[in-house]
């Protein structure tokens, strides 16, 4: 019911002094500190604006694998443990990566974030390499210890679903991370070279600031806007930065360069995830564009015709990226394909699309003697 027309008014002064009496009343009583992790507060972790350096993965150092997303077939475990003792590392497999699986997920969610922080927890592990990717990696993000896990900064690899991980482990946690091959579906098929050797180069700290990451020239790349822009590497799989979007852990594009890859998406999709990032006001923010593989086009248009799937990519690339007037290079070897480059999620870069070149502009693992 509204009070009537001739209701006395308000009395500001005396409103406002019962106002501030309660404010400094809720003052008194305390009110406990925002923490940082998601974990802790059930809401958004705090940001790091910027992402360091991890220690280097020294040789014969300690690397686990777990499974946050999908199961790999069995004895894929045993085999990826097989795969790093034959290169020296001493393997340590979490229970979730041998784990049966629950349908499409390798593990129970507990289970998957337990192995997650474990891996990071212990002291002994220098490195993470995920044995697959698949789906279910952005059902632990808002379960994630980030502050646990900012204390024990490692190299932690993985692509595909896992793109989740990596973007809010380098946001949230502070540190690079690193797109690049997973060991079922990379480093035990045997992938062209030089899928292991980029890895191990950049884990190992043998690509400092101010190197040019190498590209195959067998696999030639096309400069879609010509220029040179500077900022931080941050991206993935498409599909999966499109099912973060306006949640907490979406992708942050301020000053950034974006990378994009995707496999068994059709064009039509691709323009659809696209066009969402242009409308969530993503894309405007971009200082720069890499283009990664975007393999296995699931195009019932185009039928089986490769060529007609590739040459509707690049009217895609033409019609929504080259308009926003930043540089853009598509063709980088990396995310579904064979080789399987790695890149650093989170570290500084300089895209020179015209040249076709990407270069560090900071050290992606901290400086040792080797």
């Amino acid at each position: 019911m509204s009070a009537p027309d001739h209701a006395a008014p308000l009395d500001r002064r005396r409103f406002l002094q019962g106002v501030g009496a309660l404010a400094l009343l809720s003052g008194c009583a305390g009110t406990p500190p925002a923490a940082d992790s998601a974990a802790s507060t059930g809401g958004a972790p705090v940001s790091h604006p910027e992402q360091s350096a991890v220690p280097p993965l020294k040789a014969g150092g300690t690397v686990a694998v777990i499974a946050p997303a999908s199961p790999a077939a069995p004895g894929k475990a045993g085999d990826a443990a097989a795969w790093l003792r034959a290169r020296g590392f001493v393997p340590r497999l979490l229970p979730g990566s041998s784990a049966t699986g629950a349908d499409y997920l390798a593990a129970t969610d507990d289970q998957r974030l337990d192995d997650l922080h474990a891996a990071f927890r212990d002291p002994k592990v220098d490195a993470i390499i995920c044995l697959r990717g698949g789906y279910g990696s952005e059902r632990l993000l808002d379960r994630i210890d980030y502050d646990l896990i900012s204390r024990h900064p490692k190299p932690f690899v993985g692509y595909s679903d896992v793109t989740a991980l990596l973007l809010a482990l380098a946001r949230f946690a502070g540190f690079v991370t690193f797109h690049g091959p997973m060991l079922a579906p990379d480093l035990l098929a045997g992938k062209q070279a030089p899928t292991e050797d980029a890895l191990l180069a950049m884990l190992q700290g043998k690509q400092l600031a101010g190197s040019w990451l190498p590209h195959p020239p067998a696999f030639p790349l096309e400069t879609i806007h010509a220029g040179v822009a500077q900022g931080r590497l941050v991206g993935g799989n498409l599909a999966t930065i499109g099912a973060t979007l306006g949640t907490p852990y979406e992708i942050d594009l301020e000053d950034a360069i974006l990378f994009i890859e995707d496999v068994g998406e059709a064009p039509r999709k691709i323009d659809r995830l696209l066009t969402q990032l242009r409308l969530a006001g993503k894309l405007e923010q971009a200082r720069g564009i890499l283009i990664g593989d975007f393999s296995e086009l699931d195009d019932a248009d185009a039928g089986s015709d490769h060529e007609a799937g590739q040459r509707r990519l690049r009217q895609l690339w033409t019609e929504l990226l080259e308009p926003l007037q930043v540089p853009v290079l598509a063709g980088w070897r990396s995310g579904h394909c064979d080789p399987n480059l790695t890149l650093p999620i989170g570290a500084i870069v300089r895209l020179d699309a015209g040249r076709q070149k990407l270069r560090l502009e900071q050290d992606v693992v901290q400086r040792a003697d080797f």
